[in-house]
């Protein structure tokens, strides 16, 4: 699956992590809705790090379908609130 990163780029992420994002998820999810500020935004951090971390980074001048697009790092708990699904960011 391709994933974009607002403001970075996008990843190359194997479908086997997604049990791990979904767990963060369902934490910046709850957080989101609670407003609570500090959490969300250490949880946030987390997932993006996550990504990261377990994905392939694709060349900058590569441009494929984002199968998912997640908000960057400079996220407001708004604007985040505004992309959430019922399923969070990620669904399933």
């Amino acid at each position: 699956m391709i994933v974009r990163i607002m403001g970075e780029g996008q990843v190359k992420l194997a479908d086997s992590h997604f049990t791990e994002l979904n767990k963060l998820d369902d934490e910046l999810l709850a957080e989101v809705e609670a407003g609570d500020e500090e959490s969300f935004r250490r949880t946030l951090g987390a997932l993006l790090d996550t990504v990261r971390r377990l994905g392939e980074p694709l060349p900058d001048d590569a441009l494929e379908p984002s199968e998912l697009i997640l908000p960057g790092t400079d996220a407001t708990l708004d604007e985040v609130r505004n992309m959430l699904g019922d399923d969070g960011l990620i669904p399933g």
